[in-house]
């Protein structure tokens, strides 16, 4: 489980450096599996491609966090890595968020099949 869950961070932390340097499009279009979806703190709910259209032209994020990870296994090729989010751009205040990325495994891959954000106090802690 260990090789697991450092496979999902890199995967996860990569997707946030995609976010902070503008490529967030990209790489999310390649690792959404095609019926993925997002729920937002915002109270939006996106499929791929809509994910792939607003990421398109997101103000980038100056840098971010991940806090406290930990790997739920539900099946055989299928995990949600849960974790505090916080991300931050200059003149904001800091987005915090609990995560859920839920990942399965296809053709030898992890793919991205549910991403979902709670919303914290940004000063509030996750435990």
């Amino acid at each position: 489980m260990t090789e697991q869950i450092e496979e999902l961070l890199e995967l996860e932390n990569h997707g946030w450096r995609s976010l902070c340097d503008g490529t967030g499009s990209d790489f999310y279009g390649a690792l959404m599996t095609e019926d993925g979806a997002m729920l937002l703190a915002s109270g939006l709910s996106m499929d791929r491609s809509e994910v792939i259209a607003s990421l398109a032209g997101a103000p980038p994020w100056e840098r971010y966090e991940v806090d406290e990870p930990r790997l739920l296994a539900l099946a055989d090729g299928a995990s949600t890595l849960l974790y505090t989010g916080r991300a931050f751009r200059a003149g904001a205040e800091p987005f915090v968020a609990l995560m859920a990325s839920t990942y399965v495994r296809r053709a030898g891959a992890w793919r991205l099949a549910l991403y979902q954000q709670t919303p914290v106090d940004a000063g509030q802690s996750s435990s």
